[in-house]
């Protein structure tokens, strides 16, 4: 007798005894099987015994290429007899039962789902069909259906589902049987088809029957007959079908007994699954409607108090917390309309445009409440996150360029060179000869400007409207060639000190001017014993020392130089006196709404025409002007005064007023203590379920103009944002200490809110005040990762510490109830807002306090560093300010042009001045990116400095710079537009004349300078960030767009790669700044922006956008720490730091040590960009975070199984984002780790 040819893994014999048995089962045929069916008994019988008892048989048979499972199987499907076709199943049952998933992937490889399945018809078919075949098939099935990606379709074609579903049926009463059979339900039930068709075989109800109250009994059972209800509960249908049989209040009965009964916490699973199913039912209307009318909110809100102090039961906490946000009954915000409160009449409106489509629609028709059961929508809000975001939802191949054609720049001259003639003027030092200029005279003037500009102590001026104007416009052009006589002008005499007296109680809410009788100007001088200004010391070299100290010293200490020392000690020491509130022109004190009480105009109008107010106490305050070169109080009075809004503001705010000392102590991130969002969010919810706690007393509304504050008891905070940059819309006082805030959107916008900036006084001391801002849109933000609001308190200011500091404890942000309309979101449904809330505990009584997003930085600001700055030039720096042009509402736009005078008139220097390549710097698009601002601060500093390392720029470049591209929205308070209601950054393609003229006459420069061959080597737009940390850039490559769209080979590309030059330096230079997150991609959606345009048209090879974060940074020696001012400024000084080393390394001697710089290759390879596994061809730059990990607290409307798009865009892996609801707090800080 010939042994069997069964091949076997090496060092198996192939004799073994197993092995005869197979080949001895696999030469029976179909008919001998049948005829010879004891035959078939007894072999198939020894093989079972075989491997129950020894545990190598089963490696033989499983073991690669071994043909043992193919012979099981063969017979399986050819076995007629019962017997021999249970001792199969069992033997595939004692083979599967252990080896991990290997062995069930290999049966399904072999196709033994397919025979399992065919063999379940037809013994089903019997009368009355085998318990034990049934029992042993279903157990089969449930093991290697999770295994078969194609199970689910399987069943449905052969017609399983209706037999498991009526072997059910019968045998309710037999746990034995029931157990595998839902087991196999569970696994149909994940195919969606699969569900509705069991729903309608009415297993959703056969579910019901098993579920019931709390028991002892059969809880594995019960278990899996949840999870199963859960699963046909996704379906809508089934859900709808659960609705109507009246299941929600069984549901909550249900939860609620084992929630009582299981107080050793030994069934945890079997309540959440009742979570589950409530979660699923609750994403359709009428689920949610019958959630509510069964007190669910209730329920589920006791007894997730009840499970807080075990943090065990997590899960179950964040599971009932995800439901009663999801049946929170949707609100329109507590708005007449969600158009600004503010409306400016445009020269004309687009056809089509988003403003025309605005003021189509009439109030209370443009924010209607979606209700509908879309609730699985991703949270892909169209936000356009500042300039160059990347897009954390999804951004796919699609947006990336790859038409080479459009990638290569090309320099488009879309207007005639004559139309373009009229910028001549803003370049007179390409044609300036000097001719008359001493520059004898001028190389003297250095030796004496030191005392020249040294100020003494002066009697200080609060400017009335009867003040005599300065004697220049800050606005208007200046000659750059210096005076004809230069004589240095004489220190003015210090004046007399007034008497000093005791000052009376001050309660500073309600204190104003004071006019002096004769010319209408408050006098005010230095208090006694105020240090005057160290002799010897110019205001120019101060600033050098201090900023070169901050920017040039790369081991200083972290916030090193300008200012005090500690926490505790005042940083100023000079004081001066005044009356507030400051109203421009002495206006009453009595606040009044937008349009009302005559505020100020563009030309200035009569601020005082109300005529003086009672006098109140005078005011001792620190002379910041004495500390802050730049900072002149009495200056920034009359700087307001020629600023023109739209609701035409009558304030100053106080930190505008006295100006920012950066504090001297480090302000490190934020961390968050366990459960503190999870807590906020329960409070909301007990609004609904402790309704009579409710106040909804509104003490602040913009949308009555004639008197926004509303007066009260005295029990409420007051709160004001009258004035330049100022953004709230109203304040509701909803519960004893708490607050619901509402931004104002763009004017002629009815979104983008975001920037916040308001007064808040009328506090006590020792009371936690909760701050929450409504009407946030963007689905993720840095105050879940360590950012804090910036708090300015008017008392310490007084104190001697006139600054902002970051501030605020328990700071969320999350998905809130109140509906966005779909006419905000673009036509997308189901959309909410979120809310960013605070908790704040004053340290003062009666104190007045300013909150912001970033620290301001406003218009009338920037006047006065302008004009400060001119002050402080020497005469080797050419200098000139002109009026580029006019904003919609009138306010001037300037355009600064900085370089160095050249050493002589001969040809040489005059040509040496002329040749030098042009630098195009521009800031602050984005109202709401004031960081943006206090980087060209830093910028304009520098270059305005007396070092040899600023000389040596000035006279390597000409540096063109728009400080401020969009000054009406930073007056008015917007976040990203300007009065057109538009996106300035994304109207360089074909900007109006009329709406957009600051974009149109910027790009109508650079397509001068391309015309005339002198197209700039650089240009840098100044942005802000709020989604991630540090600082870094976004240029243009055609090689690495194409690299990252995976369209074409970029090998075959031959590009310079010297646009990489200057982020390479920065990232060696900057602490703050990171080449990891810079990007040099060019996406279809971006074309319009500044960046593109101007690599695109102009030609410019070195066009950049520069984002600094709004937070922080998480690398270098900033690590860990909330970036201010003094960092923002370093990082305008470090700019320009690399700009003269790009000039050296640029140079023809530089060029030959440049290539370490440019290492494309590599850097490409390290470029952190991934393919998401659902769409391979996806690209995505990483967040610098994740998505919050907190979800069920962060997206109500997310399902553990259904992964955000922010999740996906994370760091962390696919597996974790699918179970981030069982993570405690602790457990996800862990995680992150």
């Amino acid at each position: 007798m010939n042994k069997p040819k069964m091949t076997s893994e090496k060092g198996v014999p192939s004799n073994s005894r197993l092995l005869m048995l197979l080949g001895q089962l696999e030469r029976m045929s179909r008919e001998s099987m049948m005829t010879e069916a004891e035959i078939a008994r007894q072999l198939t019988a020894k093989i079972l015994h075989l491997i129950q008892t020894q545990e190598k048989t089963k490696k033989e048979v499983m073991s690669k290429g071994s043909t043992g499972m193919e012979v099981i199987l063969a017979s399986l499907e050819n076995s007629r007899d019962l017997q021999t076709t249970l001792n199969i199943l069992y033997i595939l049952s004692e083979l599967l039962t252990v080896g991990g998933g290997r062995r069930v992937a290999v049966f399904v490889s072999k196709g033994g789902p397919a025979i399992l399945l065919k063999l379940l018809i037809s013994a089903s078919k019997e009368s009355p069909p085998s318990e034990e075949l049934m029992l042993q098939l279903h157990s089969l099935l449930a093991k290697v259906g999770p295994k078969d990606r194609k199970f689910g379709v399987k069943a449905r074609l052969t017609g399983a589902l209706n037999v498991t579903v009526n072997l059910l049926k019968q045998n309710l009463l037999n746990s034995k049987l029931v157990l595998p059979c839902l087991q196999v339900l569970r696994v149909y039930s994940s195919n969606s088809v699969n569900a509705i068709s069991l729903g309608k075989s009415g297993a959703v109800e056969l579910m019901f029957k098993i579920v019931g109250p709390y028991t002892k009994k059969n809880t594995t059972l019960l278990k899996v007959a949840l999870d199963t209800l859960g699963a046909l509960l996704k379906s809508k249908t089934n859900a709808r079908r659960a609705v109507d049989r009246g299941h929600v209040p069984l549901l909550l009965f249900a939860y609620q007994d084992w929630h009582r009964n299981d107080t050793r916490q030994r069934h945890m699973l079997i309540r959440k699954g009742l979570l589950a199913s409530l979660r699923n039912i609750t994403n359709i209307k009428c689920g949610r409607t019958a959630f509510i009318e069964a007190d669910g909110m209730r329920v589920l809100y006791n007894t997730s108090n009840e499970c807080l102090p075990v943090r065990t039961l997590d899960p179950l906490v964040n599971t009932s917390s995800l439901i009663m946000r999801k049946c929170f009954p949707k609100n329109r915000l507590p708005l007449p309309t969600i158009k600004s409160a503010f409306h400016y009449p445009l020269p004309h409106v687009p056809a089509g445009g988003p403003v025309a489509q605005i003021y189509s629609q009439m109030p209370g028709v443009d924010d209607v409440v979606d209700d509908s059961d879309d609730e699985t929508e991703a949270d892909m809000e169209n936000d356009t996150e500042n300039e160059e975001d990347e897009k954390d939802c999804r951004a796919g191949n699609d947006d990336i360029e790859t038409d080479l054609s459009k990638l290569r720049p090309r320099e488009i001259h879309s207007r005639p060179f004559e139309e373009l003639r009229e910028y001549d003027k803003f370049f007179l030092e390409l044609s300036e000869d000097f001719q008359g200029y001493d520059f004898d005279c001028a190389k003297t003037f250095s030796a004496t400007s030191t005392t020249s500009a040294t100020k003494s102590p002066r009697p200080i001026t609060v400017p009335a409207v009867q003040a005599a104007p300065l004697k220049r416009d800050p606005g208007e052009g200046r000659p750059a060639s210096a005076p004809s006589s230069c004589r240095p002008a004489t220190p003015s005499a210090p004046a007399p000190a007034p008497a000093s007296s005791p000052l009376p109680p001050l309660e500073l809410a309600s204190i104003h001017l004071m006019e002096d009788a004769k010319d209408g100007v408050v006098k005010e001088g230095v208090a006694p014993g105020a240090r005057p200004a160290p002799r010897g010391m110019g205001l120019e070299q101060e600033l050098v020392r201090v900023l070169e100290r901050v920017a040039l010293e790369a081991d200083s200490p972290l916030n090193g130089g300008g200012g005090g020392g500690g926490l505790d000690e005042s940083p100023v020491n000079s004081t001066r006196h005044i009356q507030s509130p400051l109203l421009v022109g002495g206006i009453a004190a009595a606040r009044r709404g937008g349009g009302g009480g005559g505020g100020s105009s563009a030309g200035g109008s009569d601020c005082g025409s109300e005529g003086p107010e009672e006098e109140g106490p005078l005011l001792e305050v620190p002379d910041t002007a004495l500390l802050l070169p730049l900072h002149d109080p009495d200056l920034y009075v009359e700087m307001v005064k020629g600023t023109a809004s739209v609701p035409r503001y009558s304030e100053v705010a106080y930190p505008d007023y006295f100006g920012h000392v950066a504090p001297t102590f480090r302000e490190p991130l934020l961390e968050r203590a366990y459960g503190v969002q999870r807590a906020k969010i329960f409070q909301d919810i007990e609004r609904l379920i402790h309704p009579n706690d409710i106040l909804d007393k509104v003490v602040y509304d913009l949308d009555i103009p004639s008197d926004p504050v509303i007066a009260d008891d005295g029990e409420s905070l007051k709160f004001n944002s009258q004035f330049e940059s100022g953004n709230l819309r109203k304040a509701i006082h909803v519960r004893q200490h708490e607050y619901d805030l509402v931004l104002n959107s763009d004017i002629n916008s009815n979104h983008y809110h975001q920037w916040f900036y308001f007064e808040v006084s009328g506090m006590r001391v020792g009371t936690d005040y909760r701050f929450n801002i409504i009407n946030c849109e963007k689905s993720n933000s840095q105050f879940n990762y360590g950012m804090q609001v910036l708090m300015y308190s008017v008392q310490e200011a007084i104190g001697g510490k006139p600054r902002w500091v970051r501030t605020g404890e328990d700071i969320c942000y999350y998905k809130n109830h109140f509906s966005r309309s779909s006419i905000a979101t673009g036509g997308q449904k189901g959309k909410s807002y979120y809310t960013m809330t605070f908790t704040m505990n004053f340290s003062h009584k009666d104190d007045v306090c300013y909150f912001a997003y970033h620290y301001p930085y406003t218009y009338s600001t920037l006047k006065m560093h302008l004009s400060k700055l001119e002050d402080l030039r020497s005469p080797q720096i050419y200098w000139r300010q002109d009026v580029l042009c006019e904003t919609l509402a009138g306010n001037s736009c300037p355009l600064l042009t900085i370089t160095a005078m050249p050493e002589a008139t001969t040809n040489d220097h005059i040509c040496q001045f002329r040749n030098r390549p042009v630098i195009f710097l521009s800031a602050r698009v984005h109202p709401g990116e004031t960081n943006a601002s206090w980087v060209m601060k830093g910028t304009l500093e520098f270059l305005m400095g007396s070092s040899q390392l600023a000389h040596s720029l000035r006279e390597a470049y000409i540096f063109k710079i728009v400080p401020m591209l969009n000054p009406d929205g930073v007056i008015n308070g917007n976040h990203r537009c300007s009065l057109s209601g538009e996106d300035l950054n994304r109207q360089w393609q074909n900007p109006s004349h009329e709406l957009h003229p600051t974009i149109y006459h910027t790009k109508s420069l650079l397509q001068y300078l391309a015309h005339i061959q002198r197209a700039p080597l650089v240009f840098c737009d100044y942005h802000g960030h709020s989604r991630k940390k540090n600082v870094f850039m976004y240029g243009c490559s055609v090689k690495e767009t194409v690299w990252q769209s995976n369209s074409t080979s970029s090998c075959d590309l031959h590009e310079d790669l010297g646009y990489r030059t200057l982020p390479k330096i920065l990232s060696q230079m900057a602490s703050a700044f990171s080449m990891g997150s810079c990007s040099f991609v060019v996406e279809r959606s971006k074309e319009s922006t500044a960046r593109v345009v101007v690599w695109r048209e102009i030609g410019v090879q070195r066009s950049y956008t520069m984002e600094s974060t709004l937070c922080g940074c998480d690398q270098g020696k900033y690590k860990g720490l909330q970036i201010g001012t003094r960092e923002l400024e370093e990082m305008g000084a470090q700019f320009c730091l690399a700009l003269l080393r790009l000039k050296r390394l640029t140079s023809p001697l530089g060029l030959r040590t440049q290539q370490h710089f440019l290492d494309v290759e590599s850097d490409l390879m390290e470029t952190r960009a991934k393919v998401t596994s659902s769409s391979p061809t996806t690209y995505v730059m990483e967040e610098d975070e994740p998505s919050f990990q907190e979800e069920v607290d962060y997206s109500a409307d997310s399902n553990d199984d259904e992964a955000d798009p922010d999740v996906e865009a994370s760091n962390e892996p696919e597996d974790a984002a699918l179970h981030l609801d069982t993570l405690s707090d602790c457990e996800t800080a862990n995680h992150k780790k």
